[in-house]
């Protein structure tokens, strides 16, 4: 008896074998979202210092303007067609990968293991000098560079709503916080005829974000 209270006080080759793991556990996953504006911010670095013309577009540049989007799929940026070989050349000479997908509007590259487009035509309308020039140059984090203005981004995202594609949920997180920056008589003008914008820009009006159009 006695043997046994004294074996009950030392350490067995079992209670070794089942101590708990360490508490730092395993790497957690990267953050997407962080991931994706360190791609953004490399891109229109390298795109500023050879002088290319260029604007943030997409999540990326909502997220600029100040609306809280979760930044899930790439970095997208509006280059005009004809500067599509040079920007091209200066990404790859960056040691970037740099391909053209079928789609003919636009080419792809890879940042920081994160995609990111250039997209040669928004809003189904071929990008161009003057689009690019009322861009607003805003910070991405630490990187000023330019911004689609904050019109021009709502007519790109609004023209984007087809049947088989139209997140009111995810365009709303934008155009709230923009609201006060946006030009809704352009979008009207140009998207009012369309059956998916215009039911959005009626949602907008019913959750008084926007005015309702004057009669």
């Amino acid at each position: 008896m006695r043997q046994e209270q004294r074996d009950l006080g030392r350490p067995t080759a079992s209670r070794v074998d089942n101590s708990p793991p360490e508490l730092a556990g395993p790497a957690l996953p990267p953050d997407r979202t962080q991931g994706i504006l360190a791609a953004a911010k490399q891109i229109g670095s390298l795109l500023k210092a050879h002088g290319h013309s260029f604007a943030l577009a997409g999540g990326v540049a909502a997220y600029a303007h100040g609306a809280m989007v979760r930044l899930q799929h790439d970095a997208d940026f509006c280059i005009c067609r004809e500067d599509e070989e040079a920007v091209t050349h200066t990404l790859r000479d960056a040691g970037l990968v740099v391909f053209l997908p079928p789609e003919d509007w636009l080419v792809k590259a890879r940042c920081l293991g994160q995609d990111v487009d250039l997209i040669l035509e928004l809003a189904e309308r071929p990008v161009t000098q003057e689009l690019l020039d009322r861009a607003e140059v805003l910070p991405v984090d630490s990187v000023h560079m330019p911004v689609l203005a904050a019109t021009d981004l709502i007519v790109s995202l609004l023209a984007a709503f087809s049947e088989h594609h139209c997140d009111f949920g995810a365009a709303l997180s934008v155009a709230r916080p923009l609201r006060e920056k946006v030009d809704w008589h352009r979008v009207r003008a140009e998207l009012g005829h369309r059956a998916m914008p215009a039911a959005f820009l009626y949602l907008l009006e019913r959750l008084e974000v926007i005015e309702p159009e004057a009669a």
